[in-house]
């Protein structure tokens, strides 16, 4: 909301100007001390805010009048900022004075300047410091400086007081890191540096219990880990809790923590998650990822309400060293004369429908619209209908099968995961591989019990979705299989990333990093290659193979992530 400008009455040096900054609903509320309420955006009286703040050069902080309760408010997440705009023009002005203990009287005072009544954050004290036993790696501590290099208070002079809780820093940024890495390990040590009350935010269940045993574990973090999700709702001074349970409870606990921990951040561009980020007042912000940019270009809101992308480490940074060293194989296979004459058949009236209706799929609107028409539209609902038909010949065709049949046997040794993107493909390489599945239909406590098992060698091979992919502790893995997936480069770095962790007493150093390889005439010719698959396998290689139905739009999406 834009607010014209007004030029305010000339003070004398000698008035200070007071202003008082509270959380309120999700919101910042910005009101001066010796009025109670500003009385109109209108108002020329020189003590309003904006003859303090001028908003002209301050459109960023979001400030808009609240005609309910008289006063200037923008969302929590602006507090850095609006903290750091006030400081400095008590610091123009030669003057700064703060709230420091909350008890409503304003330290310092003095006859110039600004006088900031900061009762945003009400933190409950850490009674002892905070130490992880963690020790990082060259990367890792490369990664947590970058972050800690972002705070936006660095060079203010901020009297908060002599509380243990007192929030000193304002770093905000995402850090990008391959699954596998240490992310997680980062984020403790960020814990441990800042010394605050934190929030964690993760997508799953499984992802909260993993954090929860992480913190919980940690000898020196004398303090008691609260948790929203999975049926429990318990505040502490450090809490993990689900995007689900963030999103409904942000507005009430916004103004408890110091800093959030965004896990799986890419998460928070979604419609109704970004609202988390914007009700919490926390000023030091942390974003965690081995994806950071979308496709729908969403991580632009996340650089806004999280912090932009301070560091980024490549796979190949780590292959070989700190992560396993990988190869990708790209396997070819042909559809069979059948599949080959309805898969034709299927993309034609697709095909045909596109140019007739003038819609050229180049975006995720185009296909949203596609969808729109179908509804009322009966050739618009054979076209879909057509297209996933088509998708589904390709992406489960007998070859394919055939191919995971050969991978399978000779990789006997090895611990393989086997990725598809749909639950009936998974099934159907269940029922003919005797392998156990995990889909979404799949309860949590039998999920348990099957990675379990995996992780204890029980079974060597697994079958699985989408719901692999990120959000899950999966056990070590040397080699992958993508049967299907949806083409995306997040989706293919995620499923990398599942076997690529380091395994304690393998040679991980020994090769160097992986690239790509395409064996493009399929399986028929490729003993020799397999014996080299299957030793570098066995020297701590980790191997991922890709099979994709030739001539297929499969091959146009493998092309373009290429």
């Amino acid at each position: 909301m834009y607010l014209s400008p007004r030029t305010p009455s000339v003070s004398r040096p000698s008035d200070p100007t007071p202003i008082s900054i509270q959380y309120e609903d999700g919101t910042i509320r910005l009101e001066t001390r010796e009025h109670t309420t500003i009385e109109s955006p209108r108002d020329t009286s020189p003590d309003t805010l904006e003859s303090v703040l001028p908003f002209e050069r301050n459109s960023d902080l979001e400030l808009e009048y609240d005609p309910r309760s008289e006063t200037y408010r923008t969302p929590a997440f602006r507090y850095a900022a609006i903290r750091r705009a006030l400081s400095a023009v008590s610091s123009d002005r030669g003057f700064a004075a703060v709230d420091g203990d909350g008890d409503g009287d304003v330290e310092g005072n003095s006859d110039t300047g600004v006088d900031i009544d900061d009762r945003v954050l009400d933190l409950p004290n850490l009674s002892a410091g905070l130490h992880s036993a963690y020790e990082l790696r060259p990367y890792q501590r490369e990664a947590l400086e970058s972050w800690l290099e972002t705070d936006r208070w660095a060079d203010l002079d901020l009297d908060l007081g002599a509380t243990t809780s007192a929030v000193e820093r304002a770093p905000a940024g995402v850090l990008e890191l391959p699954t596998g890495s240490g992310k997680t390990v980062i984020a403790l040590k960020a814990i441990e540096r800042l010394g605050v009350p934190t929030l964690v935010v993760v997508p799953t269940i499984d992802l909260l219990e993993q954090w929860q045993r992480e913190l919980e574990s940690e000898p020196e973090f004398d303090c008691t880990v609260g948790r929203f999700g999975g049926g429990e709702q318990r505040r502490e001074p450090i809490t993990v809790s689900t995007y689900d349970s963030a999103y409904l409870k942000a507005d009430s606990i916004g103004d408890r923590f110091g800093l959030v921990i965004f896990d799986e951040v890419h998460h928070l561009g979604g419609e109704g998650y970004r609202e988390i980020a914007r009700l919490l007042a926390a000023p030091a912000r942390l974003g965690l990822t081995a994806t950071f940019e979308r496709p729908d270009d969403a991580h632009e809101i996340i650089e806004d309400i999280v912090g932009p992308l301070v560091h980024r480490v490549d796979v190949d940074e780590l292959a070989g060293d700190h992560l396993a060293a990988y190869d990708v194989k790209r396997l070819e296979v042909s559809l069979t004369p059948a599949e080959r004459e309805e898969y034709e058949a299927k993309q034609n009236v697709f095909s045909d429908y596109l140019a007739r209706s003038n819609i050229r799929m180049q975006s995720g609107s185009d296909y949203q619209e596609l969808v729109k028409r179908s509804g009322n539209d009966p050739a618009a609902r054979e076209a879909l209908l057509a297209r996933q038909r088509a998708r589904e010949i390709a992406r489960g065709s007998e070859a394919k099968l055939d191919a995971l049949q050969d991978i399978l046997d000779r990789h006997r040794e090895d611990r393989i995961i086997v990725f598809t993107a749909s639950n009936d493909l998974a099934y159907d390489v269940s029922e003919r591989f005797l392998i156990p599945t995990i889909t979404h239909q799949t309860g949590a406590a039998e999920r348990r019990a099957l990675l379990e098992s995996f992780r204890d060698g029980t079974y060597t091979r697994i079958a699985t979705s989408n719901v692999l992919d990120e959000g899950v502790d999966v056990p070590d893995a040397n080699v992958a299989v993508v049967l299907s997936g949806s083409g995306s480069e997040r989706e293919f770095t995620q499923r990398l990333g599942r076997i690529l962790r380091p395994k304690t007493g393998d040679p991980l150093g020994s090769g160097g990093a992986g690239g790509t390889k395409d064996a493009d005439t399929g399986l028929n010719s490729s003993t020799d290659q397999f014996a080299d698959d299957i030793s570098a396998a066995r020297a701590g290689r980790a191997i991922l193979y890709e099979v994709i139905s030739a001539n297929t739009s499969e091959e146009n999406a493998a092309q373009r992530r290429s």
